[in-house]
């Protein structure tokens, strides 16, 4: 009887030993140990399977959500950025109404293209968004769905377990009906068995596929967007500089020179008043001498 028993062990590695003392191998088809054996392997693969699958959701919701934050954030600071922008072109604006000709004109064409900019940058903050963050927020439900699938799996392993229990004490009231048991109990939880790991199967793979699919849309997305922006940028940077750089200096120093006159100038102007003056002087003395004589 110990030779029938160990026999039976070593062909039910599987399986839990404690059920082992109470199935005498002469008691035992065939097809019972195979069922048996494929079902105590199975429950090991749910196992890894389930496990792999729980360290992969877990590993994607954190740094998922982390990567979702940054991005968030980098948004954000572009669109501050965009509004002191405005702010700034504003104050260029303003400031360029009160000053010469040629710097006011460089200054409104610097605002303008300024300006312009703006416009793509808060393309640049929509794009951006829509095609990367809203993506990534998308992964709390992915994972949450996937998370519920693991419930499921969990669920009908639970329900495979119990299923055993049940087989052991229907064994143990009726152990004549052990070759029916084999039939029917066991093949009924080995076929939801393979049903629920390759269920398993199938989403794993699929969440793997979808994950990495993902990424490299959400970065490629990202880069598109920068360089678009960027490139768009260095355009209308260089317009702006040009736009200064046009600005002609000399011709406002001489307007400013024409409307305030040197100092040179105006000694000039008073030498000449104080030369009129005297000569009204000498003119009014002559008159008053002839009129004495006159007289």
């Amino acid at each position: 009887m110990e030779t029938e028993r160990t026999r039976s062990a070593a062909l039910l590695p599987s399986f839990p030993a404690s059920l082992l003392p109470c199935f005498p191998a002469s008691l035992l088809p065939a097809a019972a140990i195979a069922t048996m054996m494929l079902l105590g392997r199975g429950l090991d693969a749910r196992d890894k399977q389930t496990r792999q699958m729980q360290d992969a959701v877990s590993n994607v919701e954190k740094h998922f959500g982390e990567l979702c934050q940054i991005f968030a954030g980098y948004v954000r600071k572009t669109a501050r950025l965009r509004d002191k922008a405005d702010l700034l072109v504003n104050e260029i604006y303003a400031y360029a109404a009160t000053e010469t000709p040629n710097l006011k004109v460089g200054l409104k064409n610097f605002a303008d293209e300024f300006s312009r900019l703006q416009n793509y940058r808060q393309a640049e903050v929509d794009r951006l968004e829509a095609k990367v963050v809203e993506p990534l927020k998308c992964y709390g439900t992915i994972v949450k769905l996937k998370r519920d699938d693991l419930k499921a799996t969990l669920t009908a392993k639970n329900r495979e377990a119990k299923q055993l229990s049940q087989l052991e004490k229907t064994r143990q009231r009726n152990p004549s009906d052990l070759h029916i048991i084999a039939e029917t109990e066991l093949q009924r939880a080995t076929l939801d068995a393979t049903r629920t790991t390759r269920y398993l199967e199938e989403t794993i793979d699929n969440f793997e596929k979808q994950k990495i699919r993902d990424i490299k849309n959400i970065f490629s997305e990202f880069i598109t967007i920068e360089m678009l922006f960027h490139g768009k940028a260095l355009e209308i940077y260089t317009a702006a500089y040009q736009n200064i750089q046009n600005i002609d200096e000399n011709e406002d120093l001489e307007q400013i020179s024409r409307r305030v006159p040197r100092r040179d100038e105006e000694e000039d102007e008073e030498e000449d008043d104080d030369d009129e003056e005297e000569d009204e002087e000498d003119e009014f003395d002559a008159t008053k001498e002839a009129f004495i004589r006159y007289r």
